[in-house]
Order: structure tokens, then C-alpha cells, then sequence
């Protein structure tokens, strides 16, 4: 991943620049945003690396999701929250639905995937939100939109995901590791 950037990380959002269940991950998000994004990415790709195939397919409790479907989760989060990021960057200010994450992941297929394939999907996911952001302008981040029926900004999109991230990898760590 590059290192290089078109524009500044931009700034903490406000607590009115997204919904307040969304705040359990911005608080997650310390300092810049992209340089957190680049090196969540990184760190998530070698701790999955990591982990055998066995251990991809369990589970910390009857009913709960896979260490495989956990990761799924987190990639097709990411796409979605990205293509808010997207929208809301380029001011479409058309109101975009909420996503169930239950039927996502119950028709993934993750578990029939490696978890070497996931981890190597999430990097790629990872280097297309960073390339997005990168290219983002002040004006561009400052924007705003409306999600599930609530208003967001692009530079709250951008803390959401890595706080997603950041939720789920500890996750990960202490309940499956």
C-alpha cells in the first residue's frame, strides 16, 4: 500500500456527522484516518495470514459467526460503507438503505473459502477505500449524505470503517485467539 497522499487526512467528525450507533467505532479512531486505514490493513492482512485453515473455521460459541465469516463480514461492510463514502464525496445526496449484516454473511460462502482467499479479498477491498480516500479534497470530505435515514459525512464514513475494522479485530482477538 502507498504511502503517498493526494490530500490530508481530514478531521475528527462531530457527533452530529453521524448516527450515534456509529459512534462505538469512531471513538476507536486515534489521529489520522488514512494512516490508521493503511495501517489497520496491513496488520489485519498479517494476523489472518497467520492463522491456520482449521482455525478459520471456528467458532467462539454456538451460533456465532466463523473466524472465515467474520472476515467476510468485514470485507462486505467495508464495500458498503466505501460506496457511501463514495456517494456522499461526490455530493449524491440520494438517500441509500441500510444493510442487514445477518443475510450477508448467512450467503457469503465464506466458510467454504479459504482464509488465505479472505485475507487477500480484504487487502484488495482495503487498497480501493485508500485509493478513494486519498483522492478526496477537503470540500469532498466536509460533504454530506444520507444513510439508513440518518445524515453522515464523508470524513465520519471514513472513521466508521476503520473503527469497524478496529471492533471486529479485537473481536477476533479476544473471543477466537
Amino acid at each position: 500500500m502507498s504511502t503517498s497522499s493526494a490530500s490530508t487526512a481530514p478531521a475528527r467528525p462531530a457527533p452530529g456527522e453521524y448516527a450515534p450507533y456509529y459512534e462505538r467505532y469512531v471513538s476507536l479512531v486515534a489521529g489520522d484516518v488514512l494512516e490508521t486505514l493503511e495501517r489497520q490493513g496491513a496488520e489485519t492482512v498479517a494476523l489472518l495470514g497467520g492463522l491456520t485453515e482449521e482455525r478459520g473455521g471456528s467458532r467462539y460459541a454456538p451460533g456465532k459467526w466463523s473466524v472465515k465469516e467474520l472476515v467476510g463480514h468485514m470485507i462486505d461492510t467495508e464495500r458498503v460503507f466505501a460506496y457511501r463514502l463514495l456517494r456522499v464525496a461526490r455530493g449524491d445526496r440520494t438517500p441509500m438503505e441500510g444493510f442487514d449484516q445477518d443475510p450477508y454473511v448467512a450467503n457469503s460462502n465464506a466458510d467454504a473459502r479459504t482464509l488465505q482467499s479472505l485475507a487477500s479479498e480484504f487487502g484488495h477491498v482495503r487498497a480501493a477505500t485508500l485509493a478513494l480516500a486519498r483522492g478526496l479534497d477537503s470540500a469532498a470530505w466536509s460533504r454530506s449524505g444520507v444513510a439508513n435515514e440518518n445524515e453522515v459525512t464523508a470524513r465520519a464514513l471514513a472513521h466508521i470503517i476503520a473503527g469497524h475494522e478496529a471492533h471486529h479485530v479485537g473481536i477476533l482477538r479476544e473471543r477466537y485467539l
